[in-house]
């Protein structure tokens, strides 16, 4: 036996592009090729980025959801991460023509210019932007979506389309222009370093194709998210790319449309290596269970849903070593050996009860505990919080997780009222000269003397024996 080797030119940009082929080894039969390998990707498309500018790094894990209107609120709060939507569904319009592997696609212009507002005010302000990619319903423009996809009143958003021609290429040159615009070279556009691929893919309320075993969808789900990231990284080098789970780890499966999140994750790697190792990351929704309550420590008396091991229902904030764990395993971990870039990119703590009454006390001291676990965690890169300001939305379902209060007198419409005790906690939690006079309040709320009896590796436990 030897080695053959053969190379073809990658004519990116142009309409014989090969960034998005797959290949395979065939040996002839005498009358026919017949397959004999997997279907393998390109696996490196960040050699050919034009922007290999470094990752943007931060020295605090500290995220939040940002009302732009109130950006200097944020800025003032220290936020060091923000994320942002992009309705993936709406891009295609008119007013930008952008020219694609020898196609012309018209893109809705005064949406791409919300985005540039938006992602350029947040790394202006030096934070580090997450943009998460959601394809919902759109009539006009069913290739957006699988074949024959009917719209059904209680999905939110539905899985790219990577199995017909036009779909696969629409998707392709909408993912590059993204990837383009936001690679920071532009002031005036801004810079996204993290990119999320759907939202929540373990319920299919959240990436909707239809039922469908656990393999079947991973397999689905793992061609749309090589296209972004052959896009984005082809672009951008440094760039990361990521899917999200909520805290279902293994709960509330039926193997049709829900699926455990571990069941997800260990598809997708056994996927990912069959077809050519990426550096995918994860972005987690540790969520307390219930989130009614903020008080995640005692979840697993409330729910029984909260064990420590992999085989846990849930895995949030009372049990997060369980998820990093999981990840640092050798199966798991990247090909050079580190582990995977792992985000938590939506979570909060409500400061409201509907029988409880106000509870923002037990909130802060929820993302007090949340933020120091977090933080002591090698693992996990960056916190973002859900939210700045209360949603009336989510406050109508007995939810307030913002740093403020919000009116209730206009409808849907985010409007800031007043600062809840979390403001000032959130400003000074990773402050090393005021983090610990600001979350003392907290302990007796967790019956405890010392942050170290529940943190482990706390990175302020020598000011703390001092005190």
């Amino acid at each position: 036996a030897g080695n053959v080797t053969k190379s073809y030119q990658l004519n990116k940009g142009s309409e014989n592009s090969r960034l998005y082929n797959s290949y395979a080894v065939a040996v002839f039969d005498g009358s026919k090729y017949v397959q004999v390998s997997s279907l393998k990707y390109i696996t490196n498309p960040e050699a050919v980025a034009a922007n290999t500018d470094a990752y943007k790094a931060q020295a605090s894990k500290k995220g939040l959801q940002i009302e732009l209107k109130m950006l200097d609120d944020a800025f003032n709060l220290g936020v060091k991460h923000a994320s942002t939507n992009i309705a993936f569904n709406q891009i295609l319009g008119s007013g930008i023509d952008y020219n694609y592997n020898g196609k012309t696609y018209h893109f809705n212009k005064a949406l791409i210019e919300s985005y540039d507002k938006t992602i350029s005010a947040f790394s202006g302000k030096d934070m580090t932007v997450t943009a998460i990619i959601l394809n919902g319903y759109n009539e006009a423009h069913p290739e957006l979506m699988y074949p024959n996809m009917p719209r059904r009143d209680s999905i939110f958003y539905y899985m790219f389309n990577a199995s017909s021609k036009e779909g696969t290429e629409t998707t392709e040159a909408i993912a590059s222009f993204l990837a383009e615009r936001y690679n920071g070279k532009n002031t005036a556009h801004g810079k996204v370093s993290n990119w999320i691929i759907g939202n929540e893919i373990n319920n299919q309320q959240w990436n909707y194709i239809g039922d469908m075993d656990v393999r079947s969808y991973t397999r689905k789900y793992e061609k749309a998210f090589r296209i972004f990231y052959n896009a984005i990284k082809s672009n951008s080098s440094t760039d990361r790319v990521f899917y999200s789970l909520d805290y279902n780890w293994n709960n509330e499966i039926n193997n049709k449309n829900k699926y455990g999140g571990k069941q997800i994750v260990d598809n997708f790697n056994s996927l990912v290596l069959e077809h050519g190792d990426i550096d995918w990351g994860l972005a987690y929704h540790p969520y307390p269970a219930p989130m009614t309550d903020p008080e995640f420590w005692d979840d697993a008396q409330k729910t029984g849903w909260i064990k420590d091991s992999f085989d846990s229902p849930v895995i949030n904030f009372a049990n997060l070593n369980k998820l990093t764990d999981y990840f640092a395993q050798d199966a798991l971990k990247k090909h050079d050996g580190s582990v995977r870039h792992i985000m938590l990119t939506e979570e909060g703590f409500t400061a409201t009860n509907p029988t409880r009454g106000n509870l923002e006390n037990e909130q802060a001291a929820a993302f007090a505990y949340s933020y120091y676990l977090v933080d002591s965690n090698p693992y996990i890169e960056a916190y973002i919080l859900s939210r700045q300001v209360d949603a009336p939305l989510e406050v109508r379902q007995g939810l307030s997780f913002g740093l403020w209060t919000c009116s209730m007198n206009v409808g849907d419409e985010i409007q800031a009222i007043s600062k809840r005790k979390l403001w000032t906690v959130y400003r000074y939690i990773d402050k090393s000269k005021y983090t610990l006079d600001n979350t003392d309040f907290a302990k007796s709320i967790l019956g405890i003397s010392k942050w170290q009896e529940l943190v482990p590796n706390f990175r302020w436990a020598a000011q703390e024996n001092r005190r």
